[in-house]
């Protein structure tokens, strides 16, 4: 079910997605763009109930896969809406050869959406390149995995000892240590990291993580001290 949580944005949850025994929610958002289309930011899994709140919406435009590693359902999206644009972070079309793009993604909005949402490319990390993205209106930013955050005893045993120790089960939501430690050029990923911290954010919404409503920038720059000083 679509829940709306700002001007022209709404998030749906999908089903968990089992990766090495860790079970990850999953959330994807919808943008309605100043010309009415729809702007799909990593898509869950399609049933009817989704598709008909989508639907009811305005007609989908654009998929978005923000990362290398969110594309699971991006086929099942094709089919219900074979007219429109399915845009591929940087390394996914070389991943999912079997999936048809139409775009790349980058620092630069395409302008089918840039005046409604910007964009910036956090580079040079060994797991994935990720795409972020801040929806104007409602003052939002999306990450898909580089800020995590699971609430005690979502995981057990011996992973909820990685998760901990991995930074996803802290007081608040965080980068995993494990993209911390993947990170191949700081530079890069600092820059892209202050240019996040310049849009005025109202809220932040994660693929895996609570949404926060609460002084965004200062949460946006707490999670990043580590990287910015």
């Amino acid at each position: 079910m679509l829940e709306q949580i700002g001007p022209d944005i709404w998030i749906a949850h999908g089903a968990d997605v089992s990766v090495a025994g860790f079970h990850y929610p999953t959330r994807m958002a919808v943008i309605r763009l100043s010309d009415g289309g729809l702007f799909i930011w990593s898509p869950t899994a399609l049933t009817e109930t989704l598709k008909s709140e989508v639907e009811a919406l305005g007609p989908v435009r654009h998929l978005v896969a923000p990362n290398s590693l969110h594309h699971l359902f991006l086929p099942e999206w094709q089919r219900a809406w074979p007219d429109a644009c399915s845009h591929a972070a940087p390394g996914l079309r070389r991943k999912r050869r079997d999936i048809r793009f139409t775009g790349r993604l980058g620092d630069t909005p395409n302008p089918a959406w840039g005046e409604d949402i910007d964009q910036v490319c956090v580079t040079g990390n060994r797991i994935t390149t990720e795409v972020v993205f801040f929806h104007r209106a409602s003052g939002t930013v999306l990450f898909t995995d580089l800020l995590q955050h699971f609430p005690k005893g979502w995981f057990r045993g011996w992973r909820a000892i990685v998760a901990r120790l991995d930074r996803m089960t802290g007081p608040e939501p965080a980068v995993p240590r494990k993209f911390r430690f993947a990170f191949t050029s700081r530079r890069a990923a600092r820059r892209a990291v202050r240019y996040i911290l310049a849009w005025p954010a109202q809220q932040v919404l994660m693929a895996h993580g609570p949404l926060v409503t609460n002084d965004a920038q200062a949460f946006l720059a707490r999670a990043f001290r580590w990287l910015t000083g």
